[in-house]
């Protein structure tokens, strides 16, 4: 087979799988896969639906130890956001907002509390990055209610 024949075989394979799978499928993917990772752990942050457990602020105090916040109010800002943004992006409602203020979240987690655990900040990065370039995609309600 010539060089010319196995290009040509090998763009029609990649346009089926482009027309197959398709940018919608992916960008749901990465709304429902990104905001479970980050809706879990906020679960952990709470007892009930939102009472911030002792042990999260502890945590904030003693491990991560942020900069010029206090561990308490970090505490109850990681958990709340935790709930709201990924709940947000599953729904694909302010899908850009969402993605960018967790990325932001990441880089905090990234720089001052496990520099070291970059390979799992950017897998968790690379999603966000998708969605806050992208948007949701048509299978949400930015879609439906026209937003971009």
């Amino acid at each position: 087979m010539s060089t010319k024949a196995y290009r040509r075989r090998w763009n029609a394979a990649a346009a089926a799988l482009e027309r197959w799978i398709g940018l919608d499928l992916v960008l749901l993917a990465s709304r429902a896969g990104i905001a479970a990772v980050f809706f879990y752990s906020g679960r952990t942050k709470v007892e009930g639906w939102l009472t911030v457990t002792d042990g999260a602020v502890a945590l904030f105090r003693d491990e991560y130890r942020l900069p010029l916040l206090d561990p308490v109010l970090a505490a109850h800002a990681a958990a709340y956001a935790e709930h709201l943004l990924p709940i947000l992006l599953a729904l694909g409602l302010g899908t850009r907002f969402a993605a960018l203020a967790l990325l932001g979240m990441t880089l905090v987690i990234e720089i001052f509390v496990y520099p070291d655990a970059w390979p799992t900040h950017l897998s968790w990065a690379a999603p966000l990055l998708l969605l806050a370039a992208r948007g949701g995609g048509r299978v949400s309600l930015d879609h439906g209610l026209g937003l971009r």
